[in-house]
């Protein structure tokens, strides 16, 4: 990742599972507030109509008139819609309910595949790192994600049905990338929710390294009590409890990424 001359090349990166419960959202928030840390420039796009990753970094969703929706339906403008500096470096553009309204919305547009990346083409260039949460299922919003993204990460849970839906995410991702983003590539996988107290965590990890031909960062994130207290109080985990081990493990994974990105 080098900027020069005022230019910063950037990076999109969509966070993606479509089995629930991962670690999705807890990544999005985490990761970008480590990397933003680190002198990135990052803005988080939440595509899921909870809005999670919205009120997980502190924002009151339900108090917001421009949103993701409002960007995507053409009412207003993405300045008009980013909420800026949430944290130093990190602007959000935060979903709330109105988002599950979009499939409908979009029904008879041109191009309702590409609304997102059509948008964030034109302002990409202000951020290192463009992370999106896609929602769990496979609808327009993840499409919408994944035309805009360059790769997808793939958090997957250390329990026992790991495995379970990961052949049907890498066949969607491939599928988006043969009909819609030729250039979407899978980033890789990172683990999540780890219990260094099972067998069966390290299990899994055997499991998954022997039977999926992907890029797998070193850094596991563990499962832990502050980590997820975190959200509730709308902080991301390092400025909530910096010392804990689930803070140390974004830290390290933002430092994984920023190396990679820079080979």
């Amino acid at each position: 990742m080098r900027s020069g001359m005022g230019i910063i090349m950037s990076e999109i990166m969509a966070i993606a599972n479509q089995k629930g419960g991962v670690g999705k959202t807890t990544t999005t928030i985490n990761l970008a507030a480590a990397l933003a840390e680190q002198n990135k420039r990052v803005l988080v796009i939440d595509m899921d109509p909870q809005g999670n990753s919205s009120s997980g970094l502190g924002i009151d969703k339900d108090e917001l008139d421009t949103t993701v929706y409002q960007l995507m339906i053409q009412e207003n403008d993405f300045d008009e819609c980013v909420q800026r500096d949430v944290f130093e470096n990190l602007d959000v553009l935060a979903a709330n309910v109105n988002l599950a309204g979009i499939e409908i919305e979009t029904m008879d547009m041109e191009d309702r595949n590409y609304i997102l990346s059509n948008i964030i083409s034109g302002i990409r260039k202000r951020y290192h790192y463009i992370i999106i949460d896609c929602p769990p299922s496979l609808n327009t919003l993840t499409i919408n994600a994944m035309t805009t993204a360059d790769s997808v990460l793939v958090p997957i849970q250390c329990e026992y049905y790991a495995l379970e839906g990961l052949s049907q995410l890498i066949y969607t991702i491939n599928l988006v990338k043969d009909r819609l983003n030729p250039k979407l590539e899978i980033n890789g996988v990172v683990f999540t929710m780890y219990d260094g107290r099972t067998n069966l965590s390290m299990q899994v990890i055997e499991n998954v390294r022997n039977n999926l031909n992907q890029r797998i960062y070193n850094t596991i994130i563990p499962r832990g009590v502050r980590l997820a207290e975190a959200p509730s109080h709308g902080l991301p985990i390092t400025q909530y409890d910096s010392r804990s081990t689930g803070a140390k493990a974004y830290v390290n994974l933002a430092k994984e990424i920023i190396e990679r990105s820079a080979g």
